[in-house]
């Protein structure tokens, strides 16, 4: 009974504290998420105390519900997102999303191996340099208005097709984590085998959920489209790990198939109780397993200064040079607005410090260097946007894009 009542307290102190700090930083103009991270900071081991190193180590409870929380968070962007969509987002923002993953990547793994790890785990630290957090810009372009903008576009597109082709990469660059240096063969079966078990699933669930899913209603429960796909997305998180990827994947995966039911509208609001309760528990807790010591010397900070410059300028390079077809301020804007990391690279972090890739220092840097790009970009891209004449709309000869 003592042990029960001590885990509902602890939940009870990551609830309130993840509540807190996301009201706090909301009112600070900045998204909710920075503000449960760094609750997780002041609760955890660095500062209160009042969650233990025990108690967040990998396969714990705590880490147990986080893992929960992060596969239903990505279950609900997959939910958001659509086939459809992604075929329509045209040659601007596939060049966009593409140059996005590439010029991050490669400067990622350049500084990670500068620094002194074998280039495989480099590969691992380049991977948090990558993915576009798409919930922290489209918040900023909705608060705007100015989504229907060919920028805005442009950049939810990209940020789409930059989150999959960050996931396939995390997905390989965790499958060389076995120890050695792979051969060509080795890195190429596990790419195909990512690429299609995304493919096979995506592409033809989508397509048995678009002949119909009235059969999610058959059971007779209330909620039994709710039950059923997630317990798809449970099923697609484990089968993905089947295959060497990430269990996000497949919970992304889930909801890009549930977003094709006839009841994508009822699931949304259906899952955002869900979302509300359990996702903090991952943004509180990776808050806590940073060890804000290891921040607390010039060369980390130092460190720290260096990956930030490379994370926003990489990402700003990359999102320019496939927008440069829009004109310099059209690409300016898009490349400013697929920087921020957000969650994502929280995710790869995470990942990366269960998997015993880097230690305490590079994550704390990396989360850091997550939370500053979320922090830095709603301001500029909403003062550009605000001083920028409105972008042409394109023409009906665009809309095939």
């Amino acid at each position: 009974m003592h042990h029960a009542a001590d885990i509902l307290l602890t939940l009870f102190i990551i609830f309130v504290a993840a509540q807190i700090g996301a009201e706090i930083a909301q009112r600070l103009k900045l998204p909710g998420v920075v503000g449960e991270i760094a609750a997780g900071g002041v609760v955890g081991p660095s500062l209160l105390g009042w969650l233990t190193p025990a108690q967040i180590l990998p396969g714990t409870p705590l880490d147990v519900l986080a893992e929960i929380g992060v596969v239903l968070l990505l279950f609900s962007v997959g939910l958001e997102t659509r086939l459809d969509d992604l075929k329509k987002v045209g040659k601007n923002a596939f060049l966009v999303g593409v140059l996005g993953v590439i010029v991050p990547f490669a400067a990622g793994a350049l500084w990670a191996h500068g620094e002194g790890f074998e280039w495989v785990k480099s590969l691992f630290v380049a991977a948090a340099f990558v993915a576009t957090s798409a919930g922290i810009t489209a918040r900023v372009l909705q608060e705007l208005g100015v989504l229907q903008r060919t920028e805005s576009r442009v950049i939810l597109g990209a940020a789409v097709i930059d989150d999959i082709l960050a996931m396939l990469l995390l997905g390989v660059v965790s499958s060389l984590q076995g120890g050695g240096t792979p051969d060509l063969q080795s890195l190429l079966l596990t790419l195909a085998g990512a690429i299609g078990f995304v493919a096979i699933i995506g592409w033809g669930g989508t397509q048995v959920m678009r002949r119909g899913s009235s059969w999610l209603e058959a059971p007779i429960s209330p909620h039994s489209a709710l039950s059923v796909v997630l317990a798809i997305c449970l099923g697609l998180a484990w089968l993905s790990t089947r295959f060497g990827l990430a269990a996000i994947i497949g919970a992304f995966l889930a909801g890009l198939i549930a977003s094709e039911t006839r009841q994508r509208d009822q699931l949304e609001h259906q899952t955002m109780p869900l979302l509300a309760f359990i996702t903090p528990f991952f943004f509180v807790v990776t808050g806590a397993k940073v060890n804000l010591g290891e921040l607390a010397h010039v060369d980390a900070l130092v460190m720290l200064a260096i990956v930030t410059a490379i994370a926003i300028v990489s990402k700003l390079a990359g999102g320019f040079l496939g927008a440069l077809s829009l004109g310099r301020r059209s690409a300016t804007i898009v490349g400013f607005g697929m920087v921020p990391r957000g969650e994502v690279g929280v995710v790869i972090a995470s990942l990366g410090l269960a998997a015993g890739v880097f230690n305490e220092r590079i994550y704390a840097v990396i989360v850091a260097m997550s939370l500053l790009t979320a922090m830095v970009t709603p301001p500029v891209l909403a003062w550009l946007l605000r001083r920028d004449v409105p972008a042409v709309e394109p023409g009906p000869a665009s809309n095939s894009d």
